[in-house]
């Protein structure tokens, strides 16, 4: 009964009125290259402060969830990814849109982020203190391997073109190193430009990688719209019994993948996604398909990264450590509110913490919403001839770029880097593995010289325990299942030919 209470407190009209104000803000700042749920949380931190509390983190709520999913939109559509956490969603998405299914794209990433949602807020709200535990036990060693398990599925992308992948992965890992040393404080391979001390910036590289090459790519093939032929738009938003039974599966273990990794702090989306996508192309009968419109590739993806929101919360609210930068902002919003993370949360504030709980699984409601039955307004851009929409992607690309630090140096560098990415397309040196070393190979880095420091006083101690044991069989798995089936060939081979 006390949790029937909590639901309808959630659902009274103020409730639902900021609910609704929070998703449609989120999905339209998620939508906007260079924006972001950050974006949206920072901008309604002072807002909230005036609302009661429960209200407040509702909004935060909703802008979170839905901000997650707005960059799914473009991503899909335009080959744009409105943040850096939907950068994975053009993989599939966009080529299933240039094939005349952008809506049933839309339809796909909507409900697989519906359903990871969803089976992330549910974890938060009945066993966020034990998997919270989990949190706690990750030391350098073990977030060092836990982020191999991202660069590791590198190899699998790679599985067919293995030079070409390689070279790919170098590169991100080399512009991954640009920058200071976080450990001696000196500038490395910033060739002495001041605007690159910090870091590469993320944005402004992916846009340009994904963006502004599908811009040049779009001026070299002439093509009257992104659709290669608009009489071949076909599909609805509104999918099938039975296509939601053929993905259901996929989306529910990568539901639960994203659930796990995102309570691990600063493991994030891009690990998530990464792991999901890599097992559900080993599993696929096609897997060659993945990359080129396969809708299952998607739907991993998407269920992925929306379930990451509900397991970032989980330590945030737990033991006060926030899962990504979003739910660092999120913990402001705890905090201006008089709530500390903690047992008392969930007992003295139980009203206003399951209130809130609550609000995020009927957030989820309005990502359908705005997906199914916005989704047919959305995909009329790709009607929209090249000749008006390669201006307007590229100049939010640049806007974009621009707006993520205010520099102009980032809108010259997304032009270099759309470069980079229309050559390396022509060329068929695949992009994944580049955004996935350049993403993760910073995090890695720090991490393997944190731990290489503790196992230099006490090698034993640190490395042989269990959990590091069984995050280092897991990458070895990563590694070695792309070619399982090349490996078990040549076993069976030698055994023929010796007897």
């Amino acid at each position: 009964m006390e949790m029937l209470s909590y639901a309808m407190e959630a659902l009274t009209p103020i409730n639902l009125l900021w609910m609704t104000i929070g998703s449609v803000v989120g999905a339209l700042l998620g939508a906007l290259p260079g924006m972001s749920a950050d974006t949206g949380l920072a901008l309604f931190l002072p807002i909230t402060f005036n609302l009661e509390p429960l209200t407040g983190l509702i909004t935060l709520g909703a802008i979170y969830v839905s901000g997650s999913y707005g960059g799914n939109i473009t991503a899909v559509l335009i080959n744009t990814p409105g943040t850096p956490d939907s950068l994975f969603m053009v993989f599939d998405g966009y080529p299933m849109t240039v094939r005349g299914e952008g809506a049933k794209a839309i339809g796909v990433t909507t409900i697989a982020a519906f359903v990871g949602g969803m089976v992330g807020a549910m974890a938060l709200l009945f066993i966020a203190p034990p998997l919270a535990q989990i949190a706690i036990q990750f030391g350098p060693l073990e977030m060092f391997l836990a982020t191999m398990m991202g660069i590791t599925i590198i190899i699998g992308l790679s599985k067919g073109a293995m030079l070409k992948g390689a070279l790919s992965a170098c590169l991100g890992l080399l512009c991954a190193l640009i920058g200071i040393d976080s450990f001696t404080s000196l500038p490395r391979f910033t060739f002495g430009i001041v605007q690159i001390y910090d870091e590469l910036p993320l944005l402004p590289t992916v846009l340009g990688l994904f963006a502004v090459s599908q811009v040049f790519i779009l001026v070299a093939e002439n093509r009257a719209t992104i659709v290669l032929d608009k009489d071949s738009m076909k599909g609805s938003t509104f999918l099938s019994l039975k296509e939601l039974g053929h993905m259901m599966f996929n989306m529910l273990r990568a539901s639960v993948i994203g659930t796990v990794v995102g309570i691990i702090p600063a493991a994030g989306t891009t690990v998530a996604a990464g792991i999901s996508y890599n097992i559900a192309k080993r599993a696929d009968p096609d897997p060659d398909s993945f990359g080129k419109g396969n809708p299952q590739g998607l739907a991993c993806v998407s269920a992925a990264n929306n379930a990451v929101v509900g397991g970032s919360l989980v330590p945030l609210l737990t033991l006060s450590i926030p899962g990504n930068a979003t739910s660092a902002i999120f913990l402001g919003g705890l905090l201006i509110h008089g709530l500390s993370p903690g047992t008392q949360l969930f007992t003295v504030h139980a009203d206003t913490i399951y209130g809130m709980l609550f609000g995020l699984i009927f957030a989820q409601f309005f990502i359908l919403i705005i997906g199914l039955f916005g989704g047919p307004l959305y995909v009329k851009v790709t009607r929209v001839p090249n000749s008006v929409l390669i201006p307007l992607i590229g100049c939010f690309s640049i806007l974009g770029a621009y707006s993520f630090r205010y520099l102009i140096f980032d809108m010259f560098l997304v032009l270099f880097f759309g470069l980079v990415g229309y050559y390396m397309t022509r060329t068929n040196i695949p992009l994944a593995p580049f955004v996935l070393a350049f993403v993760l190979g910073g995090n890695a880095e720090l991490q393997l010289r944190r731990a290489l420091k503790l196992l230099r006083t006490n090698f034993w101690e640190v490395a042989l325990k269990p959990l590091p044991i069984v995050l280092f069989l897991i990458c070895v798995v990563f590694l070695v299942m792309p070619y399982w089936g090349d490996i078990k060939n040549l076993l069976l081979g030698k055994k023929k030919s010796q007897s």
